[in-house]
């Protein structure tokens, strides 16, 4: 098992549809927590995702609730991105089977499932600095997450783009 990207209500088709290519790329599963912000068939969604969208491992999820019972189901550790935390992504020890939890573009996640989390992270930025992109955001702490538990070396053809 590897790390994978969880995706809390998504409100913009553009990210999901980009990450849904990343991890595609990469090797790592998507995990959307709905309701969405828009129609899982939205054409953003497949411009963003490209070509990539049929080799994507998507993993829907109808609300919280089934989320976290399937969490609880196969032991997985639930690490949360918020602007809340006060450990960086980069201070953070990954275990291989690590769910990364990305709240909605326009609004985190509540409370409850902040709770829920058994680490919360941050992304440090400048100050006065509000928040990045999600796509960005993820795709910086999946490095790291990938970087440290060796999967990246794993991958089929990861030295191609080596000069």
């Amino acid at each position: 098992m590897t790390v994978s990207i969880a995706l809390y209500q998504p409100d913009i088709a553009g990210n999901t549809g980009t990450l849904l290519r990343l991890g595609a790329c990469m090797g790592v599963s998507i995990e959307i927590i709905e309701p969405a912000g828009f129609d899982l068939s939205d054409r953003n969604l497949k411009r963003a995702g490209m070509d990539y969208l049929d080799q994507a491992a998507l993993v829907r999820h109808l609300d919280f609730a089934a989320f976290e019972a399937a969490r609880q189901e196969s032991g997985r550790r639930l690490v949360l991105l918020s602007t809340r935390a006060d450990c960086t992504y980069l201070d953070f020890n990954y275990q291989e089977d690590d769910i990364l939890l990305f709240g909605r573009e326009s609004a985190g996640v509540p409370e409850s499932v902040h709770l829920t989390a058994d680490a919360r992270l941050t992304i440090p930025m400048q100050t006065g600095a509000r928040s990045l992109n999600l796509a960005i955001s993820a795709s910086m702490v999946l490095g790291e997450a990938l970087r440290q538990t060796r999967h990246a070396t794993h991958l089929e053809g990861s030295n191609r783009n080596a000069r």
